[in-house]
């Protein structure tokens, strides 16, 4: 299966304050999303996170790529440091991507855009950036865990829903 998530933020106790997730601390946080992920994602699955992935550490991004299912492809956010995007852990790593899936043509990058190429073909606007804060335009979703349970999504969930800000399980 292939899933998509955004705005992991793992590690960085900024995330708490700023985005008031409804976690006891930041260790809380981070295990809880590694065990949602791990939960939806299997192993031999695919994953598109969009970008703020973690924040930089010694070592600290490769060992939680480590823990996490799934091939992981990262589409560079604007807090993904060098340790993130020199991380072995990743298939690849780029600043944005298009994809053919299911006969959608979905547009991959960490901010939202107010236009992406084939929007008169109805392709798809897939982001993060925005923590479920943006009025999404038609065919645009935010994939950022704050506005789908903390958890990766796949294409149909995405198109399912339009992804309310939810809490933690």
């Amino acid at each position: 299966m292939l899933f998509f998530t955004s705005d992991t933020h793992f590690g960085d106790p900024r995330i708490l304050r700023i985005d008031r997730r409804p976690f006891a601390s930041l260790a809380a946080h981070d295990e809880a999303l590694v065990g949602l992920w791990n939960e939806t994602v299997g192993p031999d699955d695919e994953l598109w996170h969009l970008g703020d992935f973690a924040l930089d550490g010694k070592g600290r991004v490769d060992a939680l790529l480590s823990r996490l299912n799934g091939r992981k492809h990262l589409i560079v956010g604007n807090n993904d440091g060098a340790e993130t995007t020199g991380a072995a852990g990743w298939a690849s790593v780029q600043h944005y991507a298009e994809l053919r899936i299911d006969g959608h043509h979905l547009i991959l990058c960490h901010y939202p855009f107010r236009t992406w190429n084939q929007i008169g073909r109805k392709s798809i606007d897939l982001h993060g950036h925005s923590h479920g804060r943006l009025k999404p335009l038609t065919r645009q979703y935010d994939v950022g865990v704050d506005a789908r349970d903390f958890r990766p999504v796949t294409l149909g969930e995405i198109l399912a829903s339009r992804g309310r800000r939810r809490k933690a399980e």
